[in-house]
């Protein structure tokens, strides 16, 4: 039976790397260095491009924290069933976009979908995994992420639409790619009867609403998440606008996702041999602001050296970052649902926010949005120095 279950719960981590990968992290960086492609065609200026970019965010705020409770309800394998067949279909439809309000209008569905199935399948391997392997689980689930950040930040717009015959296109099939992953959900083992109780929604949200931690962690993501996500949005668009050809821009997105990438598993192994989470979760923070903030001067072979420093501990962080959430005291994977939804509600008004304020700067200096994100990651920092030591 042990040996069974251990079999059973690397099955189920697999299954949401890929369900990442494929349903959200592809197709959301798709997305990005598609811009070019879709404002041409649709009209559309900067700040129009980093509002839809960043209005992907904007159901996060409220949805996150019922995606959190309804998982611990009605357990993980119901949401993803529902959430991978949903999202998958209504990524698929932004291909049918006419204009900035249609566009807007998908993007947020789509959004409202996307933190039921990214926060569930943290909440399954915190429910699979015991505490001295979940930083290796969530540093793989934060590695198969950033894997699906690099391929669709390098072939969507290079390979992709042109295959395709054009951004549309590109968007059907990473729809339709997204929603076959209900399949597979469907089929997959479900823990033990018994050996995960649900809690009531109420007692999910008093418990952890009362935990100071859990706000403190939020707020953290608030700044850093708002970062990098006004960093992805932009970063090839400014590029591009510098005079880089559309390979290179992208390139320089692809090498932030690659070393973030190669550096996820062994920062996240080095965090459950040295249980020092915090102080690397510290370290990776000042690092993306200061290469955030190096982007506003460099050129160059310099850029490459900024978007390496942000990216090589992109998602890291975010690995550390959720395994600490679960660890939280007060939490445990009982709560990790609510607890996550509710950081990554305060993460998602910072990632709504981030990209237009930043992009709204470039009419001062194309530049500047740049040292705006790197504030924006030093406030996340300031707030998770406040986190207690209990965590």
């Amino acid at each position: 039976m042990e040996q069974s279950r251990g079999h059973q719960k690397w099955y189920v981590l697999f299954l949401v790397i890929l369900t990442n990968l494929f349903v959200v992290a592809m197709p959301m960086m798709g997305v990005s260095v598609l811009s070019k492609e879709i404002s041409q065609e649709l009209g559309l200026s900067v700040v129009q491009i980093g509002a839809v970019w960043g209005a992907g965010a904007l159901p996060g705020i409220p949805l996150s924290l019922l995606a959190g409770t309804l998982g611990d309800k009605f357990g993980t394998k119901r949401v993803l069933v529902l959430g991978s067949l949903l999202a998958g279909l209504l990524g698929a439809a932004r291909g049918l976009a006419t204009d900035f309000v249609s566009l807007t209008v998908l993007v947020i569905l789509v959004g409202a979908l996307l933190p039921f199935v990214s926060m569930t399948g943290i909440k399954a391997a915190g429910q699979w995994f015991p505490s001295q392997q979940l930083g290796l689980a969530n540093g793989l689930i934060s590695m198969g992420m950033a894997l699906g950040f690099l391929l669709g930040a390098l072939l969507s717009a290079t390979t992709f639409s042109p295959w395709l015959g054009g951004w549309r296109n590109v968007l059907f099939a990473y729809g339709l790619i997204g929603a076959s992953f209900s399949l597979p959900w469907y089929f997959a083992p479900t823990l033990p009867s018994g050996a995960m109780p649900q809690v009531s929604m109420h007692r999910a949200l008093r418990q952890v609403l009362g935990v100071k931690n859990v706000w403190l962690l939020g707020l953290t993501l608030f700044g850093v998440g708002g970062c990098i996500q006004g960093l992805l949005g932009y970063l090839p668009l400014y590029l591009r606008n510098q005079g880089w050809n559309a390979l290179r821009a992208d390139g320089a997105l692809s090498a932030f996702h690659t070393v973030s990438m190669l550096c996820v598993l062994p920062i996240a192994l080095w965090s459950d041999r040295l249980g020092a989470r915090k102080r690397l979760v510290l370290i990776a923070i000042a690092l993306i602001a200061f290469g955030t903030g190096w982007m506003s001067v460099a050129n160059d072979a310099w850029v490459w050296v900024a978007v390496s420093m942000a990216g090589m501990v992109r998602d890291a962080f975010m690995a550390l970052f959720m395994t600490m959430v679960i660890e939280t005291k007060g939490v445990g994977p009982a709560y990790a649902g609510t607890a996550l939804g509710l950081t990554m509600a305060l993460g998602g008004l910072g990632n709504f926010l981030a990209p237009p304020l930043g992009n709204s700067l470039a009419a001062w200096w194309p530049a500047a949005p740049f040292l705006f994100w790197a504030m924006l990651a030093i406030l996340g920092m300031a707030c998770f120095r406040m986190v207690q030591a209990e965590i």
